[in-house]
């Protein structure tokens, strides 16, 4: 049994199951999500599924329910996964917890650590040296300085250049 459980639908769902999709790594693929007609059951009805799917993924925005309903499905069995795009270049020698999406086109520079539920989006660079907290979100053509720590459930917005003062 290698199935795949996505909790949460919306845009960073789709993304995640087509990124799955193209790794050819699970048998079945599928949502929890309140509100979507392509969920197979509701967020909260995660504990009913731990015999069908083995893997689990939170893919919703909110910092604090992406890490919190990460830490319940931990409690519940389910095995936490990470997605890194084949086309993102991640240094051998960075460290990705679990629960992260390292987006295509996103750098991970040489002994970055990337703290666990941390979204990297398309075209964002971690430099040399950083350490990236828990539940972050770097988003489109943001940039970590080297050398930076960005605090636990920080998000950079698009664009942005972030670098410790």
């Amino acid at each position: 049994m290698n199935n795949l459980l996505i909790i949460g639908a919306g845009q960073y769902g789709a993304m995640i199951k087509e990124s799955a999709r193209a790794l050819n790594l699970y048998d079945k693929i599928d949502f929890l999500d309140d509100n979507s007609e392509l969920a197979v059951g509701k967020i909260d009805e995660y504990k009913k599924f731990t015999d069908t799917y083995r893997c689990a993924i939170v893919a919703i925005g909110n910092a604090d329910v992406r890490v919190e309903t990460t830490e319940k499905l931990k409690e519940a069995g389910y095995e936490i996964v990470s997605f890194i795009s084949r086309r993102a270049y991640v240094s051998q020698s960075a460290k990705i917890a679990e629960g992260c999406v390292i987006e295509p086109m996103s750098v991970i520079g040489t002994a970055v650590e990337v703290g666990k539920c941390t979204i990297v989006s398309s075209g964002a660079v971690v430099n040399h040296n950083s350490f990236v907290g828990e539940g972050c979100h770097l988003d489109c053509n943001s940039t970590v300085c080297s050398n930076t720590t960005v605090p636990p459930r920080t998000k950079v917005d698009y664009g942005v250049v972030f670098r410790n003062k």
